[in-house]
Order: C-alpha cells, then structure tokens, then sequence
C-alpha cells in the first residue's frame, strides 16, 4: 500500500489540485464506513461531488446521473481515481486490497435487516477491489436486487479466500475496470 501511494502520489496530487481548481471545498474527504467486525472507521477518498453534496446531513446513494458529481468528479470516478488515496487504510490495517466494499454505517444497517447474510462481509478486512466488482457489481445499491448480487459475490469471496484468489482478483481488476469503460466483457 505504501508502494502504491508513491507511485500514485503523483496523479492524487494533480487531481487534488484540479478539485480545488474546480469547486470550492477540500480536495480529499473522510467518509464513516463499517469495516471488520462491523467496527466503524473513516475511509479517505478524492471528493468527487460538491462540498454540499449532503448538506442535510442525511446518506444519500450516488445514482448514474447524479447532479452532485462534478466535471472533474465524473472522470476520477471513471477511472476510479476518486479511490487511490484508501491505500492509506489498507496501510493502517484498516483495509486490504480485496475484500467487500465497505459501506456507510446508514445503508449497512438498513441492509442488514433486509438481506440474509449481509452482516458475513464483515468478518473479513473490507477492499480496495472485490471478487463483487470484477464480476460487474459496481457502484451503489439502488435496488435490492443489485444488493442481493453483491451480497451473493461477496459471501462467495468469503467462502473462497486465500492468497490466490486475492492475486487473481488484482490482477483482473485493471482489466475488469478497462472493460467497463470499454464496454467489454
């Protein structure tokens, strides 16, 4: 993770300063999400929506259109710039570089009483990349049906764990990524 933060240093700063060129507000956020064990910790990411994007204060899911997002915002997420800067938890052990995404403590608790097994994905270090997003299950829960699909993705990563795997999943995660925005599979 340290490795990955000094190679990619550089494109997090280039794109911090565009943030903070495009909109006001910082560059980078901190989010409450549900991690190991359901024990909360704070992820830090690229700020891709306007500072205001919950000034109610209230979680709201990104959608596909979201006005929130900014010009610059839409690309790093894109490209998933927006996610580089969660090496810092991986290097603080909070993270690891695969396992199920974690989610803020609102929609995971509002998911668990919805889904059978949604509270499994905790017994692991939540990830940067998952078995649930190269398989095509990226982005918001906006239905219980694509919440069942990431749960089923990620019970069966739990299920299958082991230093391979993680291996196989990184190194299918570029190309999963490319595939996306190329609209191969």
């Amino acid at each position: 993770s340290f490795l990955l933060l000094v190679l990619t240093g550089p494109v997090i700063l280039v794109f911090a300063l565009l943030i903070k060129m495009e909109s006001h507000g910082g560059s980078f956020f901190k989010q409450e999400r549900v991690g190991l064990y359901g024990q909360p910790f704070k992820i830090l990411k690229l700020r891709s929506m306007r500072a205001d994007a919950e000034a109610a204060g209230e979680a709201i899911w990104a959608s596909e259109n979201d006005p929130r997002i900014t010009r610059i915002g839409r690309f790093i997420r894109k490209v998933r710039i927006d996610e580089l800067p969660q090496a810092w938890s991986v290097l603080k052990g909070e993270m690891s570089f695969v396992g199920p995404r974690p989610e803020r403590p609102q929609f995971v608790d509002d998911l668990q009483t919805k889904m059978p097994f949604y509270a499994e994905r905790h017994i692991v270090k939540p990830g940067m990349t998952g078995w649930a997003q190269i398989n095509g299950s990226r982005g918001p829960l906006h239905s219980p049906e694509a919440a069942r699909e990431r749960i089923r993705w990620d019970v069966d990563y739990i299920a299958r764990a082991n230093f391979w795997f993680d291996l196989m999943i990184m190194l299918r995660t570029v190309p999963a990524l490319l595939g996306d925005k190329l609209n191969i599979r």
